[in-house]
């Protein structure tokens, strides 16, 4: 068995399923939406998203599903745009419903350098994710850069073909980058691709504002 293959059966809770139809239907519609899951073969999510709650049912290979469709839809670029900018919205969701569980609306953040900022960020998304889902994460810093790493990626399953195109969770992390410094932007690149082999699915954060 590889180790992608092991993700299989893995789970998020039913809330982030549930933020993740929403942030598509903010930037595709609600027949969109639709078309997508008829598409993705989940009819089971056509008359009702999950429910709003912390209960591991939302499988891995659901994620994997939505995302391949989406491409099968729009085609490679079509569909990075579409998950960027859903998963910019899912950041923003995702805030008002775990926020307050980890701290992030503490207005001590606003005092702080904008490096600790980002550290403190992209920790407490990893953390979102590591207390909550079967989705591993952790964030590694260097002297110009941080690395998120996502070590049991959703997207990886069951996808014909891997590829560092995870860019629903890229749009989440450039989000949270841009929420925290107070709307400036950092370059954000997912470098390696568990799929292919890589030990985790590797995202690159520079340090620096891009303007």
């Amino acid at each position: 068995m590889t180790t992608v293959e092991a993700f299989r059966g893995l789970h998020y809770p039913n809330k982030i399923g549930r933020l993740t139809f929403l942030s598509l239907e903010e930037v595709m519609g609600a027949n969109g939406v639709k078309a997508l899951l008829r598409l993705a073969d989940l009819p089971n999510f056509l008359d009702a998203y999950p429910p709003n709650d912390l209960k591991r049912e939302f499988p891995f290979e659901a994620i994997s599903a939505t995302n391949a469709a989406l491409a099968t839809m729009y085609g490679p670029r079509g569909a990075r745009g579409l998950e960027l900018r859903a998963g910019r919205v899912a950041f923003t969701l995702g805030l008002k419903e775990f926020g307050p569980l980890l701290g992030m609306a503490d207005l001590a953040l606003k005092l702080m350098p904008i490096t600790m900022k980002l550290k403190i960020v992209l920790n407490a998304t990893a953390q979102t994710f590591d207390r909550f889902s079967d989705q591993s994460s952790h964030v590694e810093e260097e002297r110009t850069q941080f690395i998120y790493h996502i070590t049991r990626c959703s997207n990886c399953v069951c996808r014909p073909e891997p590829a560092p195109n995870f860019y629903i969770a890229r749009g989440i992390i450039e989000e949270a980058t841009a929420w925290v410094s107070g709307g400036r932007r950092f370059a954000v690149e997912q470098t390696t691709c568990m799929g292919l082999g890589a030990k985790s699915c590797a995202f690159l954060i520079g340090k620096e504002p891009l303007e």
